[in-house]
C-alpha cells in the first residue's frame, strides 16, 4: 500500500484495475501543482484522480490502436491494388487501360473513405 502525505493511499489489493503508475505520477503532479507538496486542504485521493486519467488515457489508447488497425488494412488495400498485373494475363492495351482504370477506382474510393473516417476523429480545433 502507497500512503500519500494526505494519508490517501493507493491499495494494491483492490480488485479493480489499478490505475498505470503514469496516471497516479500525473494525478500525484496536477495535486501538487494545485495544493502543493502537503496536499494541504486536498480532500480528494491521488488514486481518484488517477482513475479518472486512467479511463482517459484508455480512450485514447483504444481509439489509437482503431487508427492503427484503419491504417494497416488501407495500406494492405492499396498495395493490393498498386500490384502489377501478371503480364502473362493482361496482353491486350484495353485490357490494361481497363484494369488500371478500375485500380485507380479502388485507390480513388479508399482514400476518399479513409479521409471521411479520419476527419471523424479529428479534434475538432485541428486542420486537415
Amino acid at each position: 500500500m502507497e500512503n500519500h502525505a494526505n494519508g490517501s493511499s493507493l491499495s494494491t489489493m483492490s480488485t479493480e484495475p489499478q490505475p498505470s503508475e503514469l496516471a497516479v505520477s500525473i494525478a500525484e503532479e496536477v495535486l501538487r501543482i494545485i495544493y502543493g507538496e502537503d496536499y494541504a486542504g486536498c480532500n480528494v485521493s491521488p488514486a481518484t484522480i488517477a482513475t479518472v486519467i486512467q479511463n482517459g488515457l484508455q480512450t485514447h489508447d483504444t481509439a489509437t490502436k482503431d487508427l492503427i488497425g484503419l491504417y494497416e488494412k488501407v495500406v494492405e488495400a492499396v498495395h493490393l491494388l498498386s500490384t502489377p498485373p501478371d503480364g502473362n494475363k493482361v496482353s491486350q492495351p484495353d485490357e490494361l487501360r481497363s484494369l488500371l482504370s478500375q485500380r485507380l477506382d479502388g485507390i480513388h474510393a479508399i482514400t476518399s473513405k479513409t479521409l471521411k473516417t479520419t476527419a471523424l476523429v479529428r479534434p475538432k480545433n485541428e486542420g486537415p
